[in-house]
């Protein structure tokens, strides 16, 4: 064989050593990697004369570690594969270690629907206290439904909307708190620095309430992030675990009760809580944990379909599958990212939604020490040795 076929045949093998074990991140382009899919009605179309947002960035490689960055499925191996799902990604979590047991297309960018009100919700937390009262205006009792039938003038408690936003997804409680911390505008940029501080960077929030809007997206890796640190909140856990609520009679209209829309609550053992969202271009979204032998997980799962099962019942499922595998003591395939800061003040970058500084600076610090710019650095050498290698044969052959 001349020496300048040997040497392509030995190109060839490298480069398929190089795709065949190269960081996910470098050689996969995963479905909605950049963007949701196309909306079916005209809900995210931009005020006229604004442009629509450009698509986030895509980070190098995946936040949360090298698998995080694959497409389909992707579990411990030699572990059971998951049940299957309507959704279109979904993640599972420990509660505790913020270690990723299952994922299916983590970082998917979806559209959340309700479930960004979890998002509005740390930011409530942040900026208010409990006994803080609002008194909702005109605006804020009239938005589209769901609704937990706030009276426009009347008086609230922060913990009382706060428990009408997580737990039967009022769309009034959500437009009540943007108007109280200072409008919808800076709101949505309250929430987009909430999203940095955690890490989160597949989330862009256009409205409060999770209804669609230009921009609008989030992942299943993302959304719990968030979930990860409400769960550490006292009044967010106690929220999203509250079956019924009483509302006080308000300005003529008598006390009412709300109800939990979770309908795993007080069905599935040692349920935590958690919350449900649907649009007509997200579809159904779905946040939950639960705590059994010792282990705390949850699941989130976006774009599902009721049908040909309920969504909480295939919830229930990935749960049972999380539980299982967590015994079974296969280990993890990513890991949540600790958030960079929860209390501060988001900075003027931050609020115009700019991509993420600080926060992919923390993402950073959980990629594969061997990543990227490693493969590119061995491959270089590998080849250079080759080339050594051969011309020092061509010149044996010369003299």
């Amino acid at each position: 064989m001349r020496s300048g076929s040997l040497l392509g045949v030995v190109l060839i093998l490298l480069s398929g050593l190089w795709l065949g074990v190269a960081p996910a991140s470098a050689v996969q382009t995963c479905p909605d990697q950049q963007v949701p899919p196309p909306p079916v009605d005209t809900s995210e179309q931009p005020p006229p004369g604004q442009p629509s947002p450009a698509p986030l960035p895509v980070p190098a490689e995946p936040v949360g570690g090298a698998r995080m960055g694959e497409c389909g499925l992707v579990y411990p191996r030699g572990a059971d594969t998951p049940p299957e799902t309507t959704a279109s990604s979904w993640l599972l979590q420990d509660l505790d270690t913020g270690a990723v047991l299952a994922a299916k297309d983590p970082h998917a960018r979806e559209r959340p629907a309700s479930l960004i009100k979890t998002l509005l919700a740390l930011v409530v937390i942040n900026q208010f206290q409990p006994g803080d009262v609002i008194h909702p205006t005109a605006e804020d009792a009239s938005q589209e439904c769901t609704c937990v039938g706030l009276v426009a003038g009347g008086t609230y408690t922060v913990d009382q909307l706060l428990h009408g936003l997580l737990m039967h997804s009022g769309n009034d409680a959500a437009h009540a708190f943007a108007t109280a911390l200072g409008g919808v505008p800076v709101t949505v940029q309250k929430m987009n620095g909430m999203a940095q501080s955690l890490g989160a960077t597949d989330t862009r929030v256009a409205t409060p309430s999770g209804l669609d809007g230009p921009g609008m997206m989030t992942s299943a890796y993302d959304l719990s992030l968030i979930f990860h640190a409400g769960m550490r909140l006292p009044a967010f856990a106690a929220a999203v675990s509250t079956k019924a609520y009483e509302f006080p009679a308000q300005n003529g209209k008598p006390a009412f009760s709300i109800y939990n829309d979770n309908k795993l609550l007080g069905s599935y053992e040692g349920f935590l809580g958690g919350k449900t969202g649907f649009t007509d271009d997200a579809r159904h979204t779905y946040v939950g944990g639960a705590a059994r032998g010792g282990r705390r997980l949850a699941v989130v799962m976006m774009r599902a379909e009721q049908r040909p099962t309920l969504v909480v019942q295939q919830a229930a499922q990935l749960l049972d599958y999380g539980f299982n595998l967590a015994k079974s003591g296969k280990g993890s395939v990513g890991q949540l990212i600790e958030p960079v800061a929860t209390t501060q003040e988001p900075s003027a970058a931050e609020q115009a939604g700019a991509a993420p500084g600080a926060a992919a600076q923390g993402a950073a610090a959980h990629r594969d020490a061997f990543g990227t710019t490693g493969w590119l650095v061995t491959l270089v050498v590998a080849l250079l040795i080759v080339a050594g290698f051969v011309l020092g044969r061509l010149r044996r052959r010369t003299r």
